[in-house]
């Protein structure tokens, strides 16, 4: 198989999560264009629209679908709906997120509620419906969970999201486990955790603190739309066929210099 080949995502459907806008947009742009099939999910009906039609419009094949991950029981009627239509899911993006900002002796209980049942509940019971109804019974998929350095360990001072950390922690720990347990079944699970990216998630931060940010940071600057585009579609494919478990930090250097 030649390298262009084991990049290639013809035929292959990818679920993406958060996918309206952001990473997630970025990500499932860079999948449809290496051949990809697309299911992009978010909660935010024109949003999600407004993104399918961009899609569409550079000749992706996609699928929108309207839905609130954070409601866990409507997770298996959202699977349905991919499988009616597609028939099967290959790649799963688990993208979807939040964050609260707090000290964490004043973190208000709703809020950690609120991060931990998106970034932690939502994830696993959707990549428990994706596995055991398309990815096992074919002993075949693909699982790209987005983590993040928060997750591997503290962060810059000043910056107070204990409940995001905490959550993207599980979700590194949560890829090493899976991995080692759906390995055997054909199944690649891995991890990309990105540094601080300008998304709507991260303005009101980098409003204050981009300078200290960049400055913190090896390469010094913040990444980028491209930045996460290579290695989604690198672990989406059979380039990363014999990789699994791993937890890819894309952060311009920032998780070695905090020690992570």
């Amino acid at each position: 198989m030649s390298v262009r080949d084991l990049f290639d995502l013809s035929g292959k459907v990818a679920l993406v999560t958060g996918a309206s806008r952001g990473l997630g947009l970025q990500m499932a742009g860079a999948l449809g264009e290496m051949g990809a099939r697309l299911a992009i999910v978010a909660r935010k009906a024109d949003e999600l629209h407004a993104a399918a039609a961009r899609l569409a419009g550079q000749g992706v094949d996609v699928l929108p679908v309207a839905g609130n991950l954070g409601e866990t029981a409507t997770i298996p009627a959202l699977v349905d709906t991919v499988l009616a239509h597609y028939g099967q899911i290959d790649i799963l993006v688990n993208n979807a997120g939040a964050s609260w900002g707090a000290a964490a002796e004043d973190y208000p209980d709703a809020a950690w509620h609120k991060v931990m049942n998106l970034n932690v509940d939502a994830l696993f019971f959707l990549t428990r419906e994706v596995g055991r109804r398309t990815m096992l019974p074919r002993r075949s998929g693909k699982i790209i969970n987005i983590a993040s350095i928060a997750g591997l360990g503290g962060n810059p001072v000043g910056i107070q999201t204990i409940a995001y950390n905490t959550s993207k922690g599980a979700v590194v720990n949560f890829t090493r486990a899976l991995a080692a347990e759906w390995g055997p079944q054909g199944i690649n699970v891995n991890a990309l955790c990105p540094g601080f990216f300008p998304t709507k998630m991260s303005q009101g931060l980098l409003d204050v603190a981009a300078p200290q940010v960049i400055a913190a940071t090896p390469l010094r600057r913040l990444g980028g739309d491209e930045d996460l585009q290579g290695a989604v579609v690198y672990l989406a494919s059979a380039a990363s066929r014999h990789v699994t478990g791993q937890c890819l930090a894309v952060d311009g250097g920032m998780s070695v210099v905090i020690g992570a």
